[in-house]
């Protein structure tokens, strides 16, 4: 199996900071069930804000996992595993918090990424 993160990236151009984001969707439903959906949902949601500013998974260089109950990382591992198919894989952090915004939240997921170039803000 491919190392789950890199322990350091040298970032060139422009970054995105890309705020917490929930397991909810569009219409602000929260992904049902287990972590492994609610992850899913909130790495779909890192995907649609990148694509924002012309970014994709493969631009990332640091996620940051705020996780309810540790016992649910096999869950998350599982989803990011199926979300970070590249190399090399960004840096990223888990902890472990003791409550998220909504109570049905198990986890929270923000990231960094660089954008590619031409699509910083001088590119607006």
């Amino acid at each position: 199996m491919a190392q789950r993160y890199s322990d350091a990236l040298v970032a060139d151009g422009p970054l995105v900071f890309v705020a917490g984001q929930a397991p909810m969707d569009a219409d602000g439903m929260v992904a049902v069930g287990d972590a492994l959906a609610q992850t899913r949902q909130a790495l779909r949601n890192v995907d649609s804000a990148l694509a924002e500013h012309g970014a994709d998974v493969r631009h990332l260089v640091k996620l940051t996992y705020y996780l309810r109950h540790m016992a649910d990382l096999d869950e998350v591992r599982r989803a990011v595993d199926t979300y970070l198919v590249h190399e090399p894989r960004p840096a990223s952090t888990l902890v472990e918090v003791s409550g998220l915004v909504d109570s049905r939240f198990l986890i929270e997921v923000d990231a960094v990424a660089v954008l590619p170039r031409g699509r910083g803000a001088e590119a607006r």
